[in-house]
């Protein structure tokens, strides 16, 4: 099956409140360095695949370079990026290659690069359309420079758009999280990410507010419940104007949900490069499912773990069993509206364990936090609001292991 690529770039212009990301702010003269060693892991990859037990597959049918902000670098750096990736990869003539861009960091050259390296799909981190919202969390674009950028994409060809939001950014309102929504309906983009803000210590908001603190506007950030109605109005307006939920946190219009990022929902294989990149990849062994590889999550660690000796980057390596892979088809498969094949998961991993999900499924469905539709199993609306809860059960229950 041909993989999806991901290039993580962890470069940014200012590190925000609310990023937990590997991702940090950098000189540009650690950025070429970067992409250097970048392309050397590229040139590399089957014997990096090899030596951690992967099947290796050249062809490839979708690349997304993701951070941090790829933006960011010089459109030459961009452009070796995806010349490595050509040269030991066979990339697909219809191939979906996206590039996460923050906006207002478009520049002319950087449009034209993007043209020559044939990337015909961007996500753009506009978080909120409020200008005092975007300011609060560290961000550095307006209202009026994201248009701009949209403008500036299609203009020059690149029609395929995301759009990120976050849902309960400090200050955030009622009015104004739905005035971010019509924002996003009216520039008329094909695909709406939204995410609930998360709260853990790994960003400085998260830590602030776990803590009780009011640093970084955390006195401000809307409660729980007031988060859930913002998603919860989010998949109701999106839904008017056909950007349908396909994912819990993913919207599109038919036939523009992202195939990179699906992928990951129904394990596909896929390979990552750069800090803290992860790879999920068909095992040479018999008797595993799959194995998935991490890479170190920081650009020091990263720069020190290349091995002379087998002149690859070293990585943790995670061996994926037939049990394990049963638990991921349904934690990562439910995510998905369509959710999971009983059929299928019957066909991969036989009756017994097909019997056995039903088994756990039907206290889910008299919990209405499962519907079964046809063959398919698939989260109710509810379901998706405490989805991390549903996806506990297929990983703790004994019928699992």
């Amino acid at each position: 099956m041909p993989l999806g690529i991901y290039v993580s770039v962890p470069f940014c212009k200012t590190k925000c409140s609310y990023c937990n990301f590997a991702s940090d702010v950098f000189s540009r003269a650690r950025m070429q360095g970067y992409v250097n060693r970048l392309a050397q892991d590229i040139a590399s990859a089957r014997r990096m695949v090899e030596v951690n037990g992967g099947r290796w597959e050249p062809q490839v049918h979708t690349i997304y370079l993701g951070g941090g902000t790829p933006s960011i670098l010089d459109p030459a750096q961009i452009e070796q990026i995806f010349r490595a990736l050509r040269e030991h990869f066979e990339v697909a003539a219809d191939a979906e290659i996206t590039v996460e861009c923050a906006p207002a960091t478009l520049s002319p050259e950087m449009l034209e690069a993007l043209v020559r390296c044939r990337v015909n799909r961007v996500s753009l981190g506009v978080q909120s359309f409020i200008d005092s919202e975007a300011r609060a969390v560290g961000r550095v674009h307006t209202r009026d420079q994201v248009l701009n950028d949209i403008a500036g994409l299609r203009a020059a060809g690149i029609s395929n758009l995301n759009v990120d939001l976050i849902a309960g950014l400090p200050h955030q309102t009622a009015a104004s999280w739905d005035e971010s929504l019509t924002a996003a309906i009216e520039i008329d983009v094909p695909h709406v990410s939204v995410y609930l803000l998360e709260v853990d210590e790994d960003s400085r908001l998260g830590n602030e507010l776990l803590a009780g603190g009011a640093r970084y506007h955390a006195h401000f950030v809307p409660d729980e419940d007031l988060m859930v109605e913002f998603y919860t109005r989010a998949c109701e307006r999106l839904a008017e104007v056909d950007i349908l939920q396909y994912e819990i946190s993913n919207f599109a219009r038919r036939g523009r949900e992202s195939s990179h990022n699906l992928k990951y929902w129904e394990r596909h294989p896929y390979l990552g490069f750069g800090v803290d990149a992860h790879s999920m990849l068909p095992s040479s062994d018999a008797k595993l499912d799959a194995v998935r590889l991490a890479a170190p999550d920081s650009l020091p660690a990263y720069v020190s773990a290349y091995d002379q000796a087998t002149q690859v980057t070293r990585v943790s390596r995670n061996e994926i069993s037939f049990s394990q892979a049963w638990e991921e088809t349904f934690f990562l498969g439910l995510r998905l509206n369509a959710g999971v094949s009983l059929r299928q998961v019957s066909d991969r991993f036989g009756n017994v364990k097909a019997d056995s999900a039903r088994e756990l499924m039907r206290e889910l469905v008299e919990l209405q936090l499962i519907e079964i539709k046809g063959d398919r199993a698939c989260l109710t609306p509810g379901g998706r609001l405490v989805s991390n809860e549903v996806f506990e059960r297929f990983v703790s229950d004994s019928v699992a292991r």
